[in-house]
């Protein structure tokens, strides 16, 4: 993945080490392990076995966890471009979801208000409640911010095998996550996380309420091809081997295969992001298309 083209984003608060930098570029050997609860957590995260931390997912669709926010770390930082490698590669590739979205919505004939992103250190607030890294990254849809330790980088490259090979072979899968979270905030400007929520309220019923989760995490998915079919446009930033391994990642972190590895089977019923197979897809229905109508996983009979 080459981004030395990318416009850097301004919509980055740091407040990892209390708003400092550190940290090499994603993948490389300064990333962070924050050992077995980021393990556990990242299991609950993507397996649904407790979807009281599902924020990346859940609370982004009920809204749950709003207005408790617990100060277990002052939520202070440095507001812009971060000056180290890790917060530069962030940067930038929010910087090229702002610059893709506000193209795709200004075509539409609608304004983009862009998402900030706040990275941190172990835990941190937000409006959706404590952000903790066990969490892995997530979006609230409450003060329309992507929350990120950048450690889940590293994690997910050496304990989930989602990524294999240099620190560079990786960064369009990091990209890929950071896009994907992106992905929610434009879901929640047009409005779909509104109507999901109210469906699973009428639902009322647990699988109902994962299959609805499972069309939200899958259209992200999507949207995120998108974005990177548009910054292909312009910059050619990717090529086949950065593809392959953004498709390694979406695999790694289905439902089927973090379930299988957790718990020796796979449960369908409390999928709540698509398995493996489903998520490659949708990546790459999005990277095919570069369109939005492309992504409509709500009408789609075959997810």
């Amino acid at each position: 993945m080459r981004y030395d083209d990318f416009r850097r984003s301004d919509n980055v608060e740091d407040r990892r080490g209390g708003g400092g930098g550190g940290g090499g570029v994603p993948g490389g050997p300064a990333g962070l392990g924050i050992g077995g609860i980021l393990i556990v957590g990242l299991l609950s995260y993507f397996t649904g076995i407790n979807p009281a931390v599902l924020l990346s997912g859940y609370e982004a669709v009920t809204g749950s966890g709003q207005g408790q926010v617990q100060q277990q770390r002052r939520p202070t930082g440095q507001q812009g471009r971060p000056t180290d490698q890790m917060g530069d590669f962030v940067a930038a590739t929010l910087g090229s979801t702002e610059d893709a979205w506000q193209k795709i919505f200004q075509e539409a004939g609608r304004r983009y208000q862009a998402p900030g992103l706040i990275m941190f250190d172990r835990v941190t607030s937000s409006a959706c409640g404590t952000a903790q890294s066990a969490m892995g990254p997530f979006y609230c849809p409450t003060d329309r911010k992507v929350y990120l330790d950048t450690s889940f980088f590293q994690e997910l490259t050496t304990r989930f095998r989602g990524c294999s090979g240099d620190a560079k072979a990786c960064q369009f899968s990091y990209a890929y996550v950071i896009a994907h979270e992106v992905g929610h905030h434009v879901q929640n400007s047009m409005g779909i996380l509104t109507r999901v929520r109210e469906a699973q309220q009428a639902a009322g019923d647990e699988r109902q309420s994962n299959a609805l989760q499972v069309r939200v995490e899958l259209q992200a998915d999507c949207f995120a091809g998108v974005w990177a079919y548009h910054t292909q446009q312009q910059y050619r930033f990717i090529d086949d081997a950065d593809v392959r391994a953004a498709m390694q990642t979406a695999a790694a972190i289905g439902d089927d295969m973090l379930q299988r590895r957790s718990q020796g089977r796979v449960v369908p019923d409390s999928f709540t992001h698509g398995s493996s197979e489903q998520r490659q897809r949708w990546f790459t229905t999005g990277l095919r298309s570069g369109q939005i109508s492309a992504c409509n996983t709500f009408q789609s009979n075959q997810l």
